[in-house]
């Protein structure tokens, strides 16, 4: 939170298609028509004018257009967004900062790439999800492998050099030989990062309701277990190694933008649904967040009547509540808790604060501590993972 620069994330949400599973503040929308797209970037732009003060003095670190389907604006809009944003926060001179853009397989966006590189895009996140026609068919996606694999081929051709890969698993009646062949072909692409989902039912999605009535049913605990553990052991041995639960990356290639929400580094959030994490001032000692308006419409509507567009006040961070975020957070990632900074922070180790389920943890085999009251996950802790966060709430 001491942190000197901003992270800037855009929310768009517009999708060809909403997927069953998904839980994002986003609609439906075959075609976006030129007079709503540029309705919904000026709102954008009038966001940004108002929220930028709260981070004044910062310089730009990342830039992160996700969604919903980022790429459905045309590469004229995107530049658009990306100048406002250096505008408001010039990054720090000869410092190559972060412009990630998460695209899925299409040909519109395939034929969309030069531009978006042109518009000062350097990082595409495409959601492949899978490679395996029916588990894409199940898992609701619009798109088919063959698109997947034009579409990871159109980026190289573009000239991206920083390529991140969406892989989802534990998938209705997905085997583990069909997430080894996805993670098989992953490979095959080269990609600099691949984040690996477990799929997450969320209640009020129809995934989510379709379990509650039976009519679906989540992957068996050992099965999930055991693609937990191919995952790790496919990617960590093309190359990516692990820095984050669901992150693999090249030697020096980690995510900067979501490395800031691990580490509770403030970031500006715009659109719809969009959650911001406010720097730390004299009234809040440790940070505040707010969160937008999920409606598209009641966002653009609030903004273009000079009104934020936040669903609710801030939610002013008390010390307990930061510091059960920091460290479920810290957890999340290779690194860790690391007790010096922590106790920067907090004015206390870890064990300060968390002796009684630090003690369990590390006796169940869960956690890893250092002599420095350093923690981190074990293997074990690693595949029990949300367990062990609950302990620090």
């Amino acid at each position: 939170m001491r942190d000197a620069t901003v992270g800037v994330y855009v929310h768009v949400p517009y999708c060809e298609r909403v997927c069953p599973y998904c839980d994002f503040a986003v609609v439906p929308t075959r075609s976006l028509a030129p007079e709503r797209e540029e309705r919904f970037v000026a709102a954008l732009a009038a966001e940004l004018a108002a929220r930028a003060p709260a981070f004044e003095r910062r310089a730009l670190a990342s830039l992160y257009l996700g969604g919903g389907t980022p790429s459905l604006l045309r590469p004229e809009s995107v530049a658009r967004v990306i100048r406002a944003v250096c505008a408001a926060f010039p990054p720090t001179a000869g410092d190559a900062f972060e412009v990630t853009l998460e695209v899925n397989p299409s040909t519109l966006e395939r034929e969309r790439l030069a531009g978006f590189r042109a518009a000062g895009v350097n990082r595409v996140s495409v959601g492949i999800q899978s490679f395996d026609d029916e588990v894409l068919r199940r898992l609701g996606r619009a798109h088919r492998a063959a698109e997947g694999r034009a579409t990871l081929a159109a980026c190289r051709s573009a000239g991206f050099g920083n390529l991140s890969l969406d892989l989802l698993f534990a998938a209705p009646g997905q085997s583990l030989a069909a997430l080894e062949r996805d993670l098989c072909e992953t490979l095959g692409f080269g990609p600099e990062h691949v984040s690996a989902y477990e799929l997450t039912w969320e209640p009020e999605t129809p995934f989510g309701r379709a379990l509650a009535r039976g009519r679906l049913s989540a992957a068996p605990e050992d099965l999930s277990v055991s693609m937990l553990e191919a995952v790790e052991a496919r990617l960590g041995g093309g190359g990516l190694g692990r820095y984050e639960i669901s992150s693999y990356a090249r030697p020096g290639f980690e995510s900067r933008h979501n490395r800031r929400y691990w580490e509770r580094s403030p970031v500006l959030a715009l659109g719809p649904g969009a959650a911001s994490l406010d720097p730390p001032s004299a009234e809040t000692p440790f940070g505040s967040r707010r969160i937008n308006l999920r409606s598209e419409r009641a966002y653009v509507e609030r903004i273009e009547a000079g009104l934020a567009a936040e669903a609710a006040p801030a939610e002013r961070l008390d010390a307990r509540t930061a510091r059960g975020e920091a460290a479920f957070l810290a957890l999340r990632t290779r690194r860790g808790i690391e007790a010096e900074r922590f106790s920067a922070e907090f004015g206390g180790p870890p064990r300060a604060f968390f002796a009684e389920p630090i003690e369990r943890l590390v006796a169940q085999g869960l956690l890893l501590e250092s002599g420095a009251g350093d923690l981190k996950l074990s293997a074990r802790g690693r595949l029990l993972s949300d367990g062990v966060f609950a302990e620090f709430f």
